[in-house]
């Protein structure tokens, strides 16, 4: 009988194109039958940031009953997918507040060997996808993870060209969340899943 698999999906979106992508990998997920908390990092931005941008307003009305993160959402899971936004090149603060938070799970060694991967947008081409992602993976080095890449594992991999996660262009919010995106996402969730399932039935781990 297959192992039923708990999936955090933990992510940070301003203007909801992180969001519509966090959706499609839980979506996804549930699909393959596991069981999957979506939650989002709190908000940090001040309430008079968020009003003066539209689409970040809309993004903030549009995802408030999607509940804020806590550290056991990770310590449920078997695999956690975390996404942000690139700043700079680098993770968003709101998600890098709540990973900055795990020092006590971390410590007592409660987020080590569950399968981990990201996902992430920019505005720009090559705005910083990679690095986002590789600075994602560098937390889970340290909290002992299993990390799983999308890799090119799927031919459709070959249309969005990036093996180390979900990304998106959204080129300041004009272009939306497409299928070549949604694709991706299916693919990586499927992935986690999959892997997440194995090393929760193999009772040596």
């Amino acid at each position: 009988m297959s192992e039923s698999v708990k999936l955090s999906v933990i992510y940070y979106s301003a203007t909801g194109t992180g969001t519509e992508i966090a959706r499609e990998i839980a979506e996804t997920a549930e699909k393959e039958g596991a069981e999957v908390r979506l939650r989002r990092a709190a908000e940090l931005a001040p309430a008079e940031a968020i009003a003066s941008n539209p689409a970040w307003a809309a993004n903030a009305e549009a995802t408030k009953g999607i509940p804020e993160a806590t550290p056991d959402d990770i310590v449920w899971a078997d695999a956690v997918v975390f996404g942000s936004p690139t700043r700079y090149g680098n993770v968003a603060s709101q998600l890098k507040q709540f990973i900055d938070q795990l020092g006590p799970q971390w410590g007592q060694g409660l987020l080590a060997d569950k399968v981990y991967s990201g996902f992430t947008s920019s505005a720009t081409l090559h705005g910083g996808q990679e690095s986002t992602l590789l600075a994602l993976s560098h937390t889970f080095y340290h909290f002992g993870g299993i990390i799983v890449p999308p890799g090119y594992t799927d031919g459709s991999k070959f249309a969005d060209g990036n093996p180390y996660g979900t990304s998106h262009v959204d080129a300041q919010g004009n272009n939306p969340v497409d299928e070549t995106t949604r694709t991706a996402a299916r693919v990586q969730a499927r992935r986690v899943v999959r892997v997440a399932r194995a090393l929760k039935a193999d009772s040596s781990l």
